[in-house]
């Protein structure tokens, strides 16, 4: 079973490895379902792929979200009065990143200045994990085949440690700047 904290919310504190695309943000599609790249983004996509050298995590910049590495990140979760208040994930890839999750129950600023990680809530949904994020910049690749996104981009995403040693990751992404649907 999935180890908990002591006040019954599930423990995602550790070291894990995974959870993202890396090569193509396809690869997390449904069989048969295609990218809905607006011709814009298509575009886009098909210059960066003449200039693969550009990919900003090659030049040691923050991926944004759901992009992940080979390499390890950490969940730590911030309790003060048994209350939550933030959780952060730290990256071993790129050295000194990190995303901050606000879990309060604030909403998002109605004025963001855009940021590779963005603006992060987040809430428990029974045993899950649910990080809403907004704000983001446009700057980061989703894969290494530069697929694009613009700063309209929301993700929601969905953690849920199933067993000791198994985090599963779900991620819905809207960006109407970019995605038809």
């Amino acid at each position: 079973p999935s180890p908990r904290l002591p006040d019954g919310t599930v423990d995602l504190n550790g070291l894990w490895i995974g959870g993202g695309p890396v090569v193509s943000i396809a690869q997390g599609l449904a069989q048969g379902e295609t990218l809905p790249l607006l011709p814009s983004a298509k575009a886009m996509m098909a210059d960066r792929a003449t200039r693969e050298t550009d990919d900003p995590h090659l030049w040691c910049m923050p991926m944004g979200v759901p992009r992940g590495t080979p390499y390890p990140f950490r969940f730590v979760q911030n309790y003060t009065h048994k209350a939550p208040t933030h959780l952060f994930i730290l990256f071993e890839a790129t050295i000194h990143t990190y995303r901050q999750i606000f879990m309060d129950g604030r909403t998002h600023p109605a004025d963001l200045d855009p940021t590779w990680f963005g603006h992060s809530i987040g809430r428990f949904e029974k045993d899950t994990l649910v990080i809403d994020t907004v704000g983001f910049n446009d700057k980061f690749w989703f894969d290494r085949q530069g697929t694009p996104h613009t700063e309209q981009l929301h993700t929601v995403e969905r953690w849920t440690r199933l067993t000791e040693g198994t985090l599963r990751n779900e991620v819905t992404i809207e960006d109407p700047g970019a995605f038809s649907r």
